[in-house]
């Protein structure tokens, strides 16, 4: 199938040296804020790259749970094909697709598990649904259908009928340190607005990048 035609010109907004915040979690938060006020679908929606001990990419979209100055934490299964990846290669990037605010955020970093008390927290905050699924799904194995999920799920609610849901040992969050962010604007005539933050000893360095 040939679909070199579908294409479209960016031409909603543009972005200027000038109007970049000096702190790149600032202007993370900035960006985050509008695209929440323009009713994004799925505002917190990351593709996470990590790679294979084999040296394989993988990607795969994950829902962002907290950020703050020290960084970016997603909630998963420590027994996942990602938290593998993680294990042997603590280095992922994340990207933020904006695309109806013409918008990319791209993130890289070191990647590390967050404390159990800071999971714990965020896991109690979850409906109670979402608690006794993350009892019961070994994440990225095979198994050989649905109703084995069904099974587990009445079983699993059996044992917790009553009482608060206690914390998984294999479940819980990991923390992208940036190093690096990439902000994305689409231009006219495919001359994107791209600024890269890189760490450096003495703060936070600012690049225009060619797009």
């Amino acid at each position: 199938m040939d679909i070199g035609d579908i294409r479209k010109e960016y031409t909603q907004f543009g972005l200027n040296r000038k109007d970049l915040r000096d702190n790149p979690f600032e202007q993370f938060e900035y960006w985050f804020q509008q695209a929440r006020t323009a009713e994004l679908k799925e505002v917190n929606a990351m593709s996470l790259a990590t790679v294979r001990a084999d040296g394989m990419p993988q990607v795969r979209t994950v829902l962002l749970k907290i950020f703050d100055d020290r960084g970016f934490v997603f909630f998963t299964n420590y027994n996942s094909a990602k938290a593998h990846e993680i294990n042997s290669n603590p280095q992922a990037s994340i990207l933020f697709p904006w695309l109806d605010l013409e918008r990319q955020v791209r993130i890289s970093g070191q990647v590390e598990k967050i404390s159990k008390a800071e999971s714990f927290k965020y896991f109690t905050s979850r409906p109670r649904g979402s608690q006794l699924g993350a009892w019961i799904s070994e994440q990225s194995q095979v198994i050989s259908s649905r109703t084995v999920l069904k099974t587990l799920m009445n079983q699993i609610k059996e044992k917790f009928k009553d009482g608060q849901i206690p914390l998984p040992d294999s479940w819980g969050g990991y923390r992208i340190v940036p190093e690096s962010f990439e902000f994305w604007q689409g231009r006219a005539n495919r001359l994107h607005d791209r600024f890269k933050y890189t760490q450096t000893e003495q703060g936070w360095e600012i690049d225009r990048l060619a797009p």
